[in-house]
């Protein structure tokens, strides 16, 4: 290796094989062989946030609380972050991970059942006209079992894996997204803290009653706290007798909170540096019950464009003393309980935005074949084609992707934030976009109420926003992709005589025009060898611009926001193709007798490849050729002209830290909107709200 010198050879375990070099620098080295060598002599990689040049302080904080929060790197990098170093560990995909058949059984039963509700009990209308959820729904999914799915049976849970959970979350989302809302609320991110971080005592004193009869709520967002998770003002401390937490602050958008019985509570705790011995702000989860004295439940809900039925409340901790049995984890660690949560809870959002997109594209395509106009179908016109062929493979996509998460969340993947990231962010785009289509398909009956796309419209929008903003997990993509890249080449460049090979590779590589071979896709079905090609191409030339942009940008990268959501849009773009790939492989395998079938899912997957390697080669291509130079100026014009405008006149944020600024924007008139009153509601379904 220190000779620059490729050589044939077996895989080590966890990655794909690197065939020998197509392109003319056959005989480089590559730059993840060279990351693997310098790992072994522990030389290249250095801390990004500490030796970053130019760098603005509140960005070097930035940099460095978020490797806080996300912790040490995996020893093994998954699938995504791979892609960023132009290889392809294809056996973390192929073959498609399967259910054991037993639980496959147990979830289609209970699929049957909860199938059978929501046709001829459940009201979607009457929940979204009300804007509320009523307590025979609560009822009715406990009494099925849908509300303690991931619960395990020994805390009598049904003890499904997480494929099987999404199988239903995605079933629920095709009819009603505020009951799937509130379904992953409580399971993902309510009671699924505890089941994931809870002790033994935790789980036989809550789960029990989660899995039975008890909503629970997580407790994150504040009135000044969105995406900055990690910038909590809500506090807690020891009580001097150490047996308790004082808890104070306020918490905002917690869905379900007002009926929930358990509350899992965010909130900072200044701790000792074990490495520095100062004291520092670190993030506590604490279990909370709303009968403790100090909780005030001062806001249930507002009302809302879409998943009106679920209810957001607003909460006041005053003085709150939370015994200390009720820590969750560890202290200081709660952003590990958050995170760990929001992996699961960004897949069930998915899933519901899988079930809201197929009814979309199946009643767009049922209308535009048989709506006439012009002496014939409206299908036959080619730009509703255009609407319908890119419905079905982003569909098709979508399912794709968020099986085969919960597939890796499944096997308990080490490396897995960046793959529900991108789970997230592709589907609540896609599955809006879907649902888009099909209103512009029905024309002035799809914006009617009665025929409940618009419904669907509605409810699909507020997944780009939450769980992540879909801005700040593109920027995430990027930073957490391309962080063990981006260390190793700053480590290359400090010290190019101590990594000679790694530097000659990637010095030959960005200056000589030198690109490694593409990474090798051997497992896929023959028949796919043309897909495999194009996506062995994509990885190859998606890395080399993520090493372009570092050398071009350098430091200056960290704030290119523009930049690195092309770079993450592109990386998402690959992945969803393996992971259709991979899907597709499994039905030309397993696929049975039906060729017919299969023959239309090849089609629909032929024209998600496509519209993928136009979407990868748009993103790789706009990194040099966009509007980018005239964006500040322009910005910064029209804030200037809005900036002289009377605040009184606009919405303003209730919170912010700019001196004289809060309370000064518009006073909305609420007397047309429903109120949704003060108090706290009942903690079971026994009683109806």
């Amino acid at each position: 290796a220190n000779t620059g010198v490729a050589v044939r050879r077996r895989a080590r375990p966890g990655e794909s094989r690197v065939p020998p070099h197509r392109t003319g620098c056959a005989r480089l080295i590559t730059v993840a062989d060279a990351m693997h060598n310098s790992r072994r002599r522990d030389v290249a990689k250095v801390n990004l946030a500490r030796k970053l040049e130019n760098v603005p302080e509140k960005d070097r904080v930035q940099i460095e609380k978020a490797q806080e929060m996300l912790g040490p790197d995996p020893e093994r990098m998954g699938f995504v972050k791979n892609l960023f170093w132009g290889r392809i560990r294809e056996e973390l995909l192929l073959p498609w991970p399967e259910t054991p058949p037993d639980e496959v059984a147990r979830c289609d039963q209970l699929l049957a059942e909860v199938d059978a509700y929501l046709r001829h009990e459940h009201s979607a209308i009457e929940v979204d006209r009300s804007q509320h959820l009523p307590d025979s729904v609560f009822r009715r999914l406990f009494e099925l079992g849908v509300m303690g799915m991931i619960i395990p049976v020994e805390h009598g849970g049904g003890g499904f894996g997480i494929t099987s959970y999404n199988r239903v979350l995605e079933r629920i989302g095709r009819t009603c997204g505020s009951t799937a809302v509130m379904v992953s609320a409580h399971q993902s991110i309510g009671c699924g803290a505890i089941a994931l971080f809870g002790s033994e005592a935790q789980k036989d004193r809550w789960l029990p009653r989660m899995a039975r009869d008890t909503v629970s709520a997580f407790c994150l967002s504040e009135p000044g706290v969105g995406c900055d998770a990690g910038a909590q003002e809500t506090t807690c401390e020891l009580s001097e007798d150490g047996e308790h937490y004082i808890l104070n602050g306020e918490k905002k958008w917690a869905t379900s909170a007002a009926m929930a019985g358990m509350l899992t509570v965010m909130a900072k705790q200044r701790l000792t540096d074990p490495a520095t011995g100062a004291a520092k702000g670190r993030i506590t989860a604490l279990i909370v019950t709303p009968d403790m004295e100090g909780v005030d439940i001062f806001s249930r809900n507002r009302a809302k464009c879409g998943i009106r039925g679920t209810w957001q409340a607003r909460i006041r901790f005053t003085n709150v003393r939370v015994p200390r049995a009720n820590l969750l984890h560890e202290e200081g660690r709660g952003l590990n309980v958050a995170l760990e949560c929001l992996n699961v809870g960004r897949c069930t959002l998915a899933a519901g935005m899988v079930g809201a997109g197929r009814a979309a594209h199946e009643q767009a395509v049922k209308w535009a074949q048989h709506r006439h106009q012009f002496d014939r179908p409206i299908a036959e016109f080619e730009q509703i084609q255009g609407y319908i062929a890119e419905m079905a493979a982003l569909c098709y996509a979508m399912d794709a992707v968020l099986y085969m998460t919960t597939g890796i969340l499944d096997r308990h993947d080490e490396d897995i934030m960046l793959e529900t990231a991108i789970c997230k962010v592709f589907c609540s785009e896609m599955g809006f976009r879907c649902a888009d289509h099909a209103m512009q398909i029905m024309g002035g009956e799809g914006y009617m109420t009665e025929n409940e796309l618009e419904r669907i419209w509605r409810d699909s929008r507020i997944n780009q926003i939450v769980e992540g903003a879909n801005e700040v997990m593109h920027s995430f993509v990027f930073a957490y992709g391309s962080k063990q890249l981006g260390e190793f080449m700053l480590g290359v460049r400090e010290r190019p005589t101590a990594n000679f090979g790694a530097a000659f590779s990637i010095a030959a590589e960005l200056y000589l025009g030198l690109k490694p071979g593409a990474p090798s896709v051997t497992a896929l079905h023959p028949s796919l060898s043309g897909h495999a090609r194009r996506l062995e191409r994509h990885v190859r030339d998606f890395a080399h611009q993520v090493k372009v942009m570092f050398r071009d940008h350098r430091e200056a990268l960290i704030t290119r926001q523009m930049i690195q959501a092309r770079l993450s849009w592109a990386v998402t773009w690959i992945h969803v193709l393996a992971c259709s790939l991979s899907r597709h492989d499994r039905s030309i395998r397993h696929g049975g007798a039906d060729n017919g079938a299969l023959e239309r899912e090849r089609a629909v997957v032929d024209h998600l490849c496509a519209l993928g390697a136009h979407a990868i080669d748009d993103n790789l291509r706009a990194l040099r050729r966009n509007t980018d130079a005239t964006l500040h100026a322009a910005a910064d014009a029209a804030m200037t002209e809005v900036a002289s405008l009377p605040n009184e006149d606009y919405a303003i944020p209730e919170w912010t830290p700019e001196p004289g600024m809060r309370g000064s924007g518009r006073r909305a008139d609420q007397t047309h909107i429903m109120q949704f009153g003060a108090g706290v509601l009942p903690v079971t379904t026994d009683s109806a709200p």
